[in-house]
């Protein structure tokens, strides 16, 4: 009996065991196996340090080399609410902060006593403020450690500035900050965002058991950080300086509602100069006001009015309709039939006579003459209605119907630059094919780019032009005809440069009040409101640029001559001085008297 005892408590001893061994077993192999990825993970974080290495946004320059846009070290502020401390503890923190940041103080006292999400999780990070220049930084912390203060961390980032202000603003465009992440808003920034983006890269370090980094440990680069490409952008910062001078001297004394300057290579399309007003200083965000932060060069219209003539004369010219010695009627100032009127009585007068002293009616004359279908061919040719090439977005079209829907005014209309809408872009890239000898250029803004790890440079190339003229005398002949506007007797005298050959067109045109707007209720052209434009290019036969001034409602005068040419004038003899562009004629620059 003892005997069977033993051995049956022997037999559950043993099964005991053979149970926990089982059972040991089967934990064994759900940690090691089951729950193994799981289970590593989880140590891994414990003696590991995962680190972001940032990488920076690539930089703007100038065709030369001049910084545009660039990144400065900087910290942001941030706090972990669960090590802040009580109450009275967040009280004298956020105090501090307040004072010493220009922050407002209750905001940060509910930062930093938060501590629990809305899901009931421990809240572990909050922003106080991003973008604290780096000395302001380091004293920061400094005050900070000597209080005492809990749960204030600066992390290391970069901001983008901006070294030369509001030059080129508009232009360059501007960068919000979203999680960390660029985001780009506009202009440059945003037509080259790809080219430029940051990708940042995960280094893994082994720590302690206080969370330092071992010295001797294992260092794991999971990603690598690689900065943005930095581009050149065809713009010549010194020129933008002289244009953007002028621009802003003629608004002083105008004081238009809008303004806008373009200069451009016709020879290449390359972009040389853009500005406008009103504009903003991108580095204090405050100045941005309205739509003064929009690259407006490329989203606003107008109609051109006369600017528009010799672009139509020159495909008349071009297509045998006309030649420079034949001759109109000009209806002493008013044309019945078209209930079309001149600025000034002409009678019976030349083509280049009808362009010199800008005779509408003239003008109107030789456009029917021409026919709708091509004085329609003229318009898209020039590249009116289509987009210019330059990158950036959002880029406008402008207005040209198809001549089948034109009522019977149109054709004395559109080729005086009524019931037509261009931007600033597409207005100098059609005078582009005046002043090249007939090539229609894509316009370019982006030079070269560089990839930052290699140094690698990459040159954009050019787009084919497409022609404009069947004859190359008929581009000799409109250029011959502009040439005599800059002189006496002609619309823009005020453009005309001593020992100079200045070719262009001056644009006073009326502004179009739609019925929405108007007092009467109907659509009609304002006898107060007028854009004052010049679009010329110097020297005539071999033009350095192509540059258009046009401004928006100016106050005081209104005619193109008068508000737009003088500004062209002296933008171009600084530009002229600048690019060391001899001159070809005598000081004295030859006349012309007006019949």
């Amino acid at each position: 009996m003892g005997r069977n005892l033993l051995k049956a408590r022997v037999l559950v001893v043993l099964a005991f065991f053979i149970a926990a061994f089982a059972a040991i077993c089967a934990r064994f192999h759900h940690v090691q196996v089951a729950r193994r990825d799981e289970l590593y993970t989880k140590a891994k974080s414990t003696y590991t340090k995962v680190l972001r290495k940032k990488a920076s946004r690539g930089k703007i320059y100038d065709v030369n080399g001049a910084l545009l846009a660039g990144n400065a070290p900087c910290y942001d502020l941030v706090v972990d609410p669960q090590t802040t401390g009580d109450d009275a503890e967040c009280a004298v923190t956020a105090d501090f902060l307040a004072k010493t940041l220009e922050v407002d103080k209750s905001k940060i006292f509910r930062k930093l006593t938060d501590k629990t999400l809305p899901d009931g999780r421990p809240r572990l990070y909050a922003m106080i403020k991003r973008n604290i220049p780096f000395k302001e930084g380091e004293l920061l912390r400094s005050m900070a450690n000597e209080r005492g203060l809990r749960g204030l961390f600066l992390r290391e980032t970069e901001k983008r500035v901006y070294p030369k202000g509001p030059l080129l603003a508009p232009t360059l465009g501007i960068v919000n900050v979203d999680k960390e992440q660029a985001i780009p808003v506009s202009g440059v920034e945003k037509a080259f965002a790809k080219e430029m983006a940051a990708v940042s890269g995960k280094v893994v370090l082994e720590r302690d058991r206080r969370g330092r980094p071992i010295v001797h440990g294992k260092k794991i680069v999971e990603d690598t950080a690689a900065d943005g490409a930095d581009i050149f952008l065809t713009i010549d910062s010194n020129i933008q300086m002289i244009v953007e001078d002028e621009l802003e001297r003629m608004c002083g004394e105008f004081n238009p509602k809008a303004a806008y300057a373009v200069m451009v290579d016709p020879d290449t399309g390359d972009i040389m100069a853009l500005a406008q007003r009103p504009t903003f200083n991108p580095n204090d965000r405050s100045t941005i006001k309205n739509r003064n932060w929009l690259n407006r060069i490329t989203t606003d219209i107008f109609e051109p009015g006369s600017t528009m003539k010799p672009i139509v004369i020159s495909s008349a010219l071009d297509y045998g309709v006309v030649t420079p010695n034949t001759k109109f009627d000009c209806e002493h100032g008013y044309w019945k039939e078209m209930k079309l009127r001149d600025a000034h009585r002409m009678g019976v007068s030349s083509v280049t006579e009808i362009l010199v002293e800008s005779s509408n009616i003239g003008t109107a004359k030789i456009a029917v003459a021409m026919g709708k279908p091509l004085l329609y061919k003229t318009l898209v040719r020039f590249g009116i209605g289509e987009k210019t090439g330059a990158p950036l977005r959002p880029e406008a079209r402008g207005v040209l119907r198809r001549y089948d829907k034109w009522d019977h005014l149109s054709i004395s209309r559109f080729p005086i630059g009524q019931g037509v809408a261009v931007t600033p872009l597409q207005l100098v890239r059609a005078y582009c094919a005046l002043a090249n000898g007939g090539r229609l250029v894509k316009l370019r803004l982006l030079d070269r780019l560089r990839n930052t790890a290699t140094g690698k440079i990459e040159k954009k190339p050019f787009e084919p032009a497409r022609l404009v003229f069947r004859h190359p005398w008929a581009q000799r002949q409109i250029v011959e005809m502009m040439r005599h506007v800059t002189k006496h007797g002609g619309t823009a005298e005020r453009a005309a440069i001593k020992g100079r050959e200045v070719a262009g067109k001056t644009g006073t045109s009326q502004k179009w009040i739609p019925a929405a707007k108007s007092e009467t209720g109907k659509g009609h052209y304002s006898e107060k409101r007028f854009f004052a434009t010049f679009v010329g290019f110097v020297p005539a036969e071999n033009p350095a640029f192509v540059l258009a001034i046009i401004a928006d409602e100016p106050k005081g005068n209104h005619y193109g001559g008068v508000v737009a040419a003088p500004t062209f004038k002296r933008i171009a003899e600084k530009t002229l001085a600048y690019l060391h562009v001899p001159a070809t004629l005598p000081t004295k620059t030859n006349t012309r008297k007006r019949r």
